[in-house]
């Protein structure tokens, strides 16, 4: 059973470095995805769960930076890593334009699949998409209110493998303020690197 897990997340993870380091090809071809306003919406709030690597993080740790916030899970075979590329080069074309604004982004994964998405799981992970990306984990009970609190849908599919099983969930790139409050999102339909980098530059002061 294990072996089945790992050699699946071995597989997950190449697919990840492949979409990172070849998305750029897609930059004309893809829509552009529509920023949506998240000015005045209730989501977002306190929380306390794990990083990558085994430390305790609170929301309160990013206070004073704009947070870039995806929730998805590790093991997830197409969406996540697509997603998390494409942030992950947005925010570094957004870093090439302007450095200094861009260090007061912190990206974020949280994962909606704590069973599986363990500190451990999660630093290869987290790291085959940008530097600077948080992995954040924690209990099945810290998880189902932090995702209930901003706002985002997932389900584990049952499959009678209690290993090897997916999550239907919602794709969203979320950005909230200095202050915690949420400013706007971004879909997983027509999502592209171009409208991460846009998104950062026309929010972040």
């Amino acid at each position: 059973m294990n072996r089945a897990k790992n050699l699946r997340l071995f597989l997950v993870l190449a697919v990840a470095l492949v979409l990172a380091a070849g998305l750029g090809w897609m930059r004309f071809a893809a829509p552009q995805a529509a920023s949506g306003n998240l000015a005045g919406a209730s989501l977002g709030g306190p929380f306390m769960l794990i990083n990558q690597d085994g430390k305790i993080v609170r929301d309160t740790d990013f206070a004073g930076r704009w947070r870039l916030i995806y929730f998805g899970y590790g093991f997830c075979p197409d969406v996540c890593p697509t997603d998390l590329a494409l942030i992950g080069r947005g925010l570094q074309a957004f870093e090439a334009q302007d450095a200094a604004r861009a260090q007061t982004v912190a990206p974020i994964f949280i994962t909606i699949d704590p069973q599986r998405d363990t500190p451990a799981t999660l630093k290869p992970f987290v790291a085959a998409f940008h530097p600077r990306l948080v992995g954040l984990t924690g209990t099945q009970a810290q998880i189902s209110g932090v995702t209930k609190a901003y706002g985002v849908y997932a389900k584990r599919m049952e499959t009678g493998d209690a290993e090897n099983y997916l999550m239907d969930h919602s794709a969203m790139v979320y950005l909230f303020d200095p202050d915690g409050k949420p400013v706007a999102f971004l879909p997983h339909q027509g999502l592209t690197a171009d409208a991460v980098t846009a998104l950062l530059a026309t929010h972040v002061g």
